[in-house]
């Protein structure tokens, strides 16, 4: 039944980056390393200490509605938080949609300059929503934690209504969470697309790559799916060049962990995500989460970047493809 509703390694530098393009790093947890950390749930009793999630621990699942038997769909979001900008927009947004019976995922990866013209809401970028839901927040008095766990909420109805689904979680990252996973599993393996250079020190960016197929590790690999364009504006990069970075990327984490045989490699995965990762699963559903995508692959996961038109300040999203996005999250939800 449908739930549609009525989403060589150089050196390592020390560097503090933008966030831009890492959220492929929660996929790797809850999509394309599930069932490797799904593996430690077996062997040993303290294998989620490392992951917490900031759902009240109160909260039990109905077997019923438990992960293990049902589809699910997650708001997956990466802060831009830089003390330098003082900026807190969601400078990453993807929607998820898992289903355990065909154990499969597709994820929609959303522009963050998208237009989103919607009922009920002022019409704005879609990485400006969280930052207005949070200061409205404030307004109404909630403070610091309470406050952001419910403009998340406020969030994911949003683009629940937006996808036309019902979005059960969410779920954040921050950039250096992608740069620890990648050195954990001892850098990845891409094709360098184009020459990338880029420096900014207001905020300490310094990118240095050269085109070609080379290993990355976590700092050079965040660089790559993150760049824009070069100082004096040539080899320019748009929303679309990074998507296809992401996926390359994330297929390379999870082909690369399927070789990891060893507790203690996956293990430092598990505490790499652990460090930088906040969500609001329930405990029990994190494990059941793990348990249930057991073996999942790259090759499970439908990749789907929205596409459009760029018209400042706006990318004005491709009807079409939207639509497609749509009905595959829904498909995934009622298979």
């Amino acid at each position: 039944m449908s739930r549609k509703a009525t989403h060589a390694v150089r050196p390592k530098k020390k560097k503090n980056y933008w966030p831009r393009r890492i959220l492929v790093l929660f996929l790797l947890v809850l999509v394309g390393v599930a069932g490797y950390l799904g593996y430690l749930v077996y062997v040993s009793k303290n294998a989620l200490k490392d992951i917490t999630t900031d759902a009240d621990p109160t909260v039990v699942v109905a077997p019923e509605n438990s992960v293990k038997v049902k589809p699910v769909a997650l708001m997956l979001l990466g802060m831009d938080s830089r003390e330098q900008t003082q900026t807190l927009n969601t400078d990453v947004m993807m929607i998820a949609a898992l289903n355990p019976k065909t154990k499969s995922a597709v994820v929609v990866s959303i522009p963050r300059d998208s237009r989103i013209a919607l009922s009920g809401y002022k019409i704005r970028k879609a990485n400006a929503y969280y930052a207005n839901f949070l200061a409205l927040e404030h307004r109404e008095g909630l403070k610091n934690k309470e406050a952001e766990q419910q403009a998340k909420v406020d969030l994911r109805k949003m683009f629940g209504k937006f996808f036309d689904i019902p979005i059960d979680y969410t779920a954040t990252i921050n950039f250096q969470g992608f740069s620890d996973v990648v050195d954990a599993i001892g850098g990845v393996e891409v094709d360098v697309d184009m020459d990338m250079h880029y420096v900014d020190k207001a905020d300490g960016t310094d990118i240095d790559l050269t085109k070609g197929h080379q290993k990355l590790n976590g700092d050079d690999a965040l660089d790559f799916v993150r760049y824009r364009k070069s100082n004096d504006g040539k080899n320019m990069s748009s929303d679309f060049d990074r998507n296809r970075r992401e996926s390359q990327v994330l297929g390379q984490i999870a082909d690369k962990l399927k070789s990891f045989s060893g507790v203690p490699k996956i293990a430092g995965v598990i505490k790499a995500v652990g460090n930088n990762l906040r969500m609001d699963i329930p405990t029990g559903e994190v494990e059941n989460l793990l348990k249930t995508y057991y073996g999942i692959s790259a090759g499970d996961i439908t990749f789907m970047p929205l596409e459009g038109a760029w018209k400042s300040p706006y990318v004005y999203l491709d009807e079409a493809k939207l639509q497609a996005a749509k009905d595959a999250l829904d498909a995934k939800l009622a298979e």
